[in-house]
């Protein structure tokens, strides 16, 4: 996608390939800036730290770290090590497993002298592959927002996100906002309602950022706000992303994904979730009972930053000194709260029967 007019990506190895670049979206909407990840303990702690973040992102990222790790040794301990420390960095994105463990499989029946060569290709085929999954996603999704225009007869669209499922929490493209990028391109007439997303505000912070850069019309609201706007008719459908999709269809996606399938079922609204098949988890069958939610750090709660009017960022507490606060980072919408999955392969529903035939077909 572009910033300023030119394209960019989230992701990209130095030419010498003895880096990662990264955009470290912590400083995201004020500061624009890319790191330089040389070694699997710096990828290990950008995907922990969150400068890098999205179920997609997470994966190619981690790949990415096996092949730094493929420059210093390749022997098969020291590619399980590394693989078993970044995959410990986030325990609920599925892709970061998909990844690590597509990875070793490509690189350990090799021969050490090939390894090397191997792992860079390797993970610039996810990357790709991440680039191309997203584009169709949005080719999917687009007659699902042009025939909600037709009914409009020329009326905005007017979409509910939730999150940053966009273009920073993939390779390119986004999951969520794909479709919305791509009936933008079409002349489609839009609006997207970006949910703030406490407590880490990617909706704010992310989402609003790319989607002004790509000129797409959007309104910041506040996460509460979404059931008002609902009952009001101002919302036609809601596209959200993933981050782990079990076999029966229950979608984990970040805190409050849950609350506005709920609202959005209450108000006869379309819900619909972007899955790459990469974020489908078929060893899980019940979402709810067992998809591990991370607990991260309270003071993602209990403090927030910002920029002031002389441009300085700082970061500011918002409770009273000594109360606890709990930092869920995700929920699970059980699938019969899901409209459809938009996926690579086509819309399907969130049903068991149907993802088993996507499976078959992919």
């Amino acid at each position: 996608m572009r910033v300023d007019g030119r394209p960019l990506r989230t992701l990209w190895p130095t030419p010498a390939r003895d880096a990662l670049q990264v955009i470290d979206q912590r400083l995201l909407p004020h500061r624009l800036q890319v790191e330089h990840l040389a070694d699997v303990a710096a990828v290990q702690r950008a995907i922990r730290d969150m400068w890098v973040r999205g179920a997609p992102l997470i994966g190619a990222t981690a790949a990415y770290g096996i092949a730094l790790q493929a420059n210093v040794d390749v022997r098969d301990g020291a590619l399980r090590d590394a693989a078993a420390r970044l995959k410990a960095a986030r325990p609920t994105a599925v892709n970061l497993a998909w990844a690590l463990e597509r990875m070793l499989a490509r690189l350990l029946p090799l021969p050490s002298r090939q390894r090397r060569e191997a792992a860079w290709a390797e993970a610039g085929s996810i990357a790709e592959e991440d680039v191309a999954v997203n584009v169709a996603i949005g080719r999917h999704g687009l007659p699902l927002l042009q025939a909600v225009a037709a009914r409009k007869c020329g009326a905005p669209v007017n979409v509910l996100t939730h999150c940053n499922a966009g273009w920073l929490a993939t390779v390119d493209w986004g999951t969520a906002t794909a479709p919305i990028y791509h009936a933008h391109a079409a002349g489609v007439p839009l609006h997207v309602w970006v949910d703030e997303t406490r407590p880490r505000n990617q909706g704010a912070s992310l989402t609003a950022w790319e989607l002004g850069h790509e000129g797409v019309p959007h309104t910041v609201i506040a996460d509460n706000a979404g059931g008002h706007l609902m009952q009001h008719g101002l919302v036609d459908l809601v596209i959200v992303g993933c981050d782990r999709v079990s076999a029966s269809g229950d979608v984990c996606n970040k805190i409050g994904t849950y609350l506005k399938a709920l609202a959005a079922r209450d108000n006869g609204i379309p819900f619909y979730v972007a899955m790459p098949t990469s974020t489908l988890d078929r060893a899980l069958r019940d979402g709810l009972a067992e998809i591990p939610i991370e607990e991260r750090s309270a003071r993602e709660v209990t403090h927030i930053a910002g920029r002031t009017a002389a441009g300085e960022v700082v970061e500011v507490q918002l409770v009273p000194d000594g109360s606890a606060a709990a930092n869920p980072a995700f929920d699970v919408t059980p699938a019969r709260l899901v409209t459809g999955l938009i996926t690579e392969h086509g819309v399907v529903a969130a049903r068991e029967d149907a993802l088993r035939r996507l499976g078959a077909s992919a």
